[in-house]
Parts: C-alpha cells; structure tokens; sequence
C-alpha cells in the first residue's frame, strides 16, 4: 500500500478444505500478506494470522477510513517503529454467500478452520518461507473473527501458540438472543429463510441492504455454524418455530455448546498448551460482548490458563487500534519462537 515501509502483497491459491462446500463458493481465495521492510519474502520469519469479522472479507482489510489507518498500515508502522520485531501478517478471506462461517468447519458451510489450519499456513510457509513452528504463529481476530481464535486455540493448540481475541462472540444468551425475535419476524413475512436470503441479496445488489437485514443474516449464518441440518432451508437448523416464534431447546442446545462460556471450561488442557492468550472487548460493546468476556476470562483463569484481559471504552465498531495492543504483545514472543 502506498505510504508503507513494507511491501503488501497479493496472493492466490486453492484450498482443498474448501472443495465441495454447500454454499458453492469459490475454493481459489485470494490472499494478503504484509512484510516487514526490505524483505523480498518471510524466510525465518514469525506470523500473524489475521481473522476478520462478519460480513468482511480478504479484501476488507484494504479498506480506508478518514485519518485512520488499516490494520496492515498500524503494523507497519509498529514494527517501522522497533515496537515489534519483524514478522509476517497474513489477512485471510473468509467471506461466504452467508456473510461468514465463523472460521470452524460446518457441513451446512464449510470446512473454514481446516482452511485456515491446513490449507493457509502450509501455502504461507511453502511461498513465503515463514517459520514453521506452532510457538511463531499466533491467530487474531475480531468478533467474528476472535470466536474463530477462540476456537482455534481449542481445536488446533499443535498449529498455533499464541491467540488474540478482540471482542470476540461470547455470552450467546445476551449477543444472539436479541435478535432472534427480529429474525423470525421478517423470516414469518418472508414465508422461509432462503426466500428471504434471495430478497436480500437482491436488495444488496440494487440499492444496499436495509438497516433491519443484519439481525436476520445473522441468525441464520450462526445457524449455518452452529446447527446445521442437511433437510433444512439453506442446510440450517434455526433456533425457534414459525409461525410462533417459539424456542426450539434442542437446537437452542446445540448453539450453547459451541458458546465460549460453555466450552471454555472444558477445553482447559488446550489452553494451557499456548504461550499467549489476550482478550479484550469495549466496555460499551452494543452486544454485550464484554460479558461473555468476563465469564470466558475467569474460567480460563480458575483452570490455570495465564490470560491478558483488558477492558477499553469504547463499542463494538471502529475498534482497529486495539490490534496495536495485542501485536505489541505477540511480537517479542513470536521472535522469541
């Protein structure tokens, strides 16, 4: 990008996880990796997987705000500035035809944990020559994307060392539940979820999605995560009746297990095997993210799990300059991995 000391570069490459997926999209992703100055390639060097949020996409990273800078713009200034020692910056695409995946592997989307697991780091490491060991990789993201840490650092301690969570979907009982009842509203006036899913994107493509659209995208991508179901609309199980809007516990269930506040304190031995976990969210974060959090933070503390927590005040949005935070914490254990 222009202004930088580094190089941002773009790359392409077919994921095998990918292939056969139920939403049809596309396995070629493209790929962006930031390096440090005067460096042609990786080689030795650490990385930072970077995960975006909901909605976003590999691209998404590139995109420009008045005065502020992009998440690769504030890491090369922080490793421009000795604040970080050099390593690589991998921002990952994850968009889908739902508007995510939350970076785990569902059958009603895909295999997006395995993609990222399997199919990135190995093509990282192959093309650019970065370090090919668990304790010089960490995983980061935000809401959508610090869930996929969450997860990762779960499912996948023996790929990566080091996670970083920036207000990441925890507490589904006070970040979901609210907009469920929205949800089954405009799917009841739609008649089922893919017919109002086609309505959407049309309206996306015409004019711009209507401000009451997201809630019900929403649900009906988490479903996609969470409870998928090969005889359902769009392979997903939702999580109440229509017309009455009644809750379906058994569904309800299987959204709960895969919430952090759920699992976390089962999956303790896991976290214990990483060098680094930090979590933040904003104080004011519009869904309640900072309480999932808490609840996260404190089992992961009463399982022995050293865990940086931090609270900032802000929101949920335009919360980029908190990757400052959790680079200036990753660099040196990373260059020491």
């Amino acid at each position: 990008m222009p202004g930088m000391n580094g190089r941002l570069i773009e790359l392409e490459f077919d994921s095998p996880a990918l292939a056969g997926n139920r939403l049809g999209d596309p396995i070629r992703r493209p790929l962006f990796a930031w390096l440090p100055p005067g460096r042609a390639d990786g080689a030795g060097l650490p990385a930072v997987y970077f995960l975006h949020g909901f909605t976003g996409s590999g691209r998404g990273w590139l995109n420009v705000a008045p005065w502020s800078p992009t998440v690769p713009e504030r890491l090369d200034a922080l490793v421009s500035a000795g604040e970080v020692p050099p390593l690589v910056g991998v921002f990952v695409d994850g968009w889908t035809a739902l508007g995510g995946s939350q970076w785990i592997n569902s059958a009603a989307i895909g295999r997006y944990q395995d993609y990222v697991a399997d199919d990135v780091v190995g093509f990282v490491e192959r093309t650019l020559g970065t370090r090919p060991r668990r304790e010089a990789r960490a995983i980061v993201g935000k809401s959508s994307g610090g869930y996929g840490a969450l997860r990762m650092g779960r499912d996948r301690p023996e790929v990566f060392a080091h996670l970083a969570c920036h207000s990441g979907d925890a507490g589904f009982d006070w970040c979901y539940g609210p907009d469920l009842p929205r949800a089954a509203a405009a799917l009841l006036l739609a008649g089922d979820a893919a017919s109002w899913l086609a309505a959407a994107v049309r309206r996306a493509r015409e004019t711009k999605l209507a401000g009451g659209d997201h809630p019900v995208l929403n649900v009906l991508a988490m479903a996609a995560a969470y409870s998928p179901d090969a005889a359902a609309p769009l392979g997903a199980a939702l999580p109440f009746e229509l017309p009455s809007g009644r809750l379906r516990p058994e569904v309800w269930a299987r959204w709960l297990e895969a919430d952090p506040v759920q699992f976390v304190p089962h999956a303790l031995d896991a976290y214990r095997r990483l060098a680094t976990v930090f979590l933040d969210c904003g104080s004011r974060d519009e869904y309640h993210l900072r309480w999932g959090a808490r609840q996260v933070v404190e089992s992961l503390r009463a399982g022995g799990v050293a865990v940086v927590h931090e609270e900032f005040d802000d929101g949920h949005m335009g919360i980029n300059y908190r990757y400052d935070r959790s680079l200036r914490l990753l660099g040196p254990r990373l260059a020491a991995g």
